[in-house]
């Protein structure tokens, strides 16, 4: 089993040497833990483990040795599936292939696809079935659920499928991000420590040794000195980006939104869909009726805000350039407008965009925002973040 357990934390890409691994089995033969899981957890991790940034690799490694995991067969889960009814309705769903998809035409721009959605509004006195016109369900029409077309509005689908739609029609409720979920990846935390500003603050609660020594010699007699603890007096300010496309990345999201509440005294955070715009808001399950409004939070906080944007940066280009672009509602400025406003107030910004870096120049929108930001964007790894904090703290 041991040699087993040294194969798997090999596999991880942990750098456990083989002296490491022969100083594991003496400790364990020189019973240095006896009959304690929790010590022999601790004692494995401290043999074999001398770098921080794998702690997480071996808890898998550890895990997969010792737990076990009990797999089915691909045959045994359809046995025993319970096929929900919703899926057999989505049957009549249009299922395309790459060579299908590709001649379908779009009508030719943001303009055109909003005209002919009014005119369709219009027109249309029943409901359609697998067309290319009207609006519908299964078919190529740009207006309707469960089909395909290049650039269309969602209207009527519980949530994407082909991430085309240029606007959704129906309002969507997203989940708030959980600030106190455990942290899988402890190296996130370690890498916002690099963002740090030391300073003394509050009331006098922690020990001045030094200040002690020096006044006991000078009294004659113990004098006790206290000071104000050091805390990070860093300023940070987080804008979110949460639902659609953000569902793909949410428990890293998470991991990384409950790091920063428990790095980071001084945070104040807001959520945004897709891109900046009028308004943004603390509670997703409030967020059509409870916005608070983008000008008020960036004439509250200042200019020593360090300013960070999380997100993948995936829309249409048109939400990024077009005043009535949102993909939810009528804004009555550009998302670029907002962006630079905000790059404005806060000169020290960054975007985490947890998209990995090689897919970057696939969608047109992660370009954009890039260029607007003045490719102050970075993936959300080890190494970005790393970056992240670097070019905040300059």
């Amino acid at each position: 089993m041991f040699l087993r357990f040294f194969e798997n934390l090999r596999a991880a890409q942990i750098p456990v040497s083989l002296r490491e691994f022969l100083s594991f089995l003496e400790a364990l033969k020189a019973q240095a833990v006896l009959y304690d899981v929790e010590g022999f957890y601790y004692l494995a991790r401290l043999t074999m483990v001398k770098d921080e940034r794998f702690l997480d690799r071996f808890d898998l490694a550890f895990g997969q040795t010792f737990e076990g995991v009990e797999a089915a067969s691909l045959a045994e889960i359809i046995e025993r599936a319970e096929i929900p009814q919703e899926w057999l309705r989505k049957m009549g769903e249009r299922l395309m292939s790459a060579e299908e998809m590709a001649e379908v035409e779009a009508l030719g721009g943001f303009d055109a696809l909003m005209e002919a959605l009014k005119t369709r509004l219009k027109e249309q006195e029943e409901r359609h079935q697998g067309g290319n016109k009207w609006i519908g369900t299964g078919g190529t029409s740009p207006f309707g659920a469960y089909g395909y077309n290049p650039e269309g509005i969602r209207i009527g689908q519980h949530e994407s499928r082909h991430r085309r739609a240029v606007k959704v029609w129906d309002k969507r409720e997203f989940k708030n991000l959980d600030d106190s979920v455990e942290l899988g990846t402890r190296n996130i935390k370690m890498a916002l420590k690099r963002l740090r500003n030391w300073a003394r603050q509050g009331a006098d609660d922690e020990l001045d040794l030094d200040g002690t020594i020096r006044a006991t010699a000078e009294h004659g007699y113990l004098d006790v000195q206290t000071r104000p603890e050091r805390r990070n007096a860093v300023k940070v300010l987080l804008f979110l980006d949460v639902g659609g496309s953000m569902d793909d990345h949410i428990a890293m999201v998470e991991e990384l939104f409950s790091a920063a509440k428990a790095e980071f005294k001084h945070l104040e955070y807001f959520y945004f869909h897709n891109c900046l715009y009028e308004g943004v808001w603390k509670d997703n399950t409030r967020r059509w009726s409870e916005q608070t409004p983008t000008w008020d939070v960036i004439h509250t906080y200042g200019t020593d805000y360090k300013c960070i944007f999380v997100g993948d940066a995936s829309m249409s280009p048109y939400e990024v350039a077009y005043i009535g672009g949102a993909n939810e509602h009528y804004n009555k400025e550009a998302g670029s407008t907002w962006l630079s406003r905000a790059r404005e107030q806060w000169p020290d910004h960054i975007w985490i965009n947890p998209v990995p870096e090689s897919e970057w120049p696939h969608t047109h929108s992660i370009g954009m925002i890039r260029e607007i930001f003045e490719d102050r964007m970075v993936p959300m790894t080890l190494e970005g973040l790393e970056r992240a904090m670097k070019e905040l703290g300059r």
